[in-house]
């Protein structure tokens, strides 16, 4: 089960107690206090782990509590720390307080961390408050108390592609035929039922750098989406990091409607989302073109719908791999073009703070 949103407690530990504690030995008349510090007590803490795909961890597990730090003791020593309690979740979790719904952390690269209830710190002991005019201090700290704190985690995958398109559109399949990932594909509407990642490798050169794309596919779009029908849009969330719309239009539809006017449906509902979703680059590809006899007639069918919805359109078929080499290369060509300039508003925005 693809489980996407969640909502937890977490629960740092309690900081130690200070001891109270005088030195008593043999021929040590008066030792003088040496009652230890209190233990730390542990934090929760969620670390984004590759390895990590939906948030299934916190569907029968909602409340995570660190352990308590120990008491100091007498001797000087100080109470053990409570152990720190890691949760991994996966790469592009957003954290938001749950009671305020701020935003508190955006965990988008394996390996971030994020401390979402800190430890309480140890109290001190009596040998702490020692001077000169009060060698007998009778007096230690209690340790902090706990911090509680309820989340809610929204997952929105992290990819370079994000596949879009009406049910049967050939997007699990095209998914298949580029990646390793082995997504359902059937001959019938919402075979994805959930997202799914997959890494398409591209050739290299020697001597040049490994090129790889990361591709999400989401369940198909329908007219009225927006507002619940079929499985909604709620599965859009999974596509806004993306750097590239991928749209797919089934050139020759099985219920015979028009792949113009689906096109436009699908833009209608990504604009219903999100502005900023449906303002995304895009490159349009034709699919299910092994329908056609040759070449010509597939590129003449693609020209026809690129004229009709007023941009470049590719032809492609999952099945035979025509046109995927093409589609790729573009695809590539478009996401390094936004990924320098994402790196130049990077470098204009660091530039631009004040020393």
């Amino acid at each position: 089960m693809f489980i996407d949103e969640a909502s937890i407690q977490v629960s740092s530990g309690k900081g130690g107690d200070g001891c109270v504690s005088f030195r008593r030995e043999k021929f040590v008349p008066k030792g003088g206090p040496d009652g230890g510090d209190g233990g730390r007590g542990g934090s929760v803490i969620l670390e984004a782990c590759s390895s990590e795909d939906t948030l299934q961890v916190f569907a029968g597990h909602h409340h995570w509590q660190a352990p308590n730090g120990q008491p100091g003791a007498a001797a000087q020593r100080s109470g053990k720390h409570g152990e720190h309690v890691v949760v991994p979740v996966p790469v592009g979790t957003l954290i938001y307080d749950a009671s305020s719904g701020r935003l508190l952390a955006d965990l988008s690269v394996a390996g971030n961390r994020f401390i979402a209830a800190a430890g309480g710190d140890g109290g001190y002991g009596n040998a702490r408050f020692k001077t000169a005019t009060n060698q007998a201090p009778r007096r230690a700290e209690p340790g902090a108390p706990v911090a509680c704190l309820s989340l809610r985690l929204e997952l929105k995958l992290v990819a370079d592609i994000g596949l879009v398109g009406l049910p049967n559109a050939g997007k699990s399949s095209l998914l298949a035929a580029l990646t390793e990932a082995h997504p359902k594909v059937a001959d019938y509407p919402f075979t994805t039922l959930e997202p799914a990642l997959g890494i398409a490798a591209l050739p290299t050169t020697l001597g040049t750098d490994a090129r790889r794309l990361v591709i999400a596919d989401i369940p198909g779009l329908i007219e009225g989406a927006s507002d619940g029908i079929g499985l909604g849009h709620a599965f859009l969330r999974h596509i806004e990091r993306t750097r590239l719309l991928l749209h797919l239009v089934d050139f020759s539809p099985d219920d015979g409607s028009d792949p113009v006017e689906n096109h436009r449906t699908v833009m209608r509902e990504l604009q219903r989302h999100s502005s900023l979703l449906a303002a995304k680059p895009q490159i349009m590809a034709a699919t299910k073109m092994d329908l056609l006899a040759n070449d010509a007639d597939r590129m003449l069918a693609a020209e026809m719908l690129a004229g009709a919805v007023g941009m470049p359109v590719t032809p492609i078929s999952s099945a035979t791999g025509f046109g995927l080499r093409g589609l790729l290369e573009s695809c590539w060509e478009a996401v390094t073009l936004q990924r320098a300039e994402e790196q130049a508003s990077e470098a204009r925005d660091q530039h631009s703070e004040p020393a």
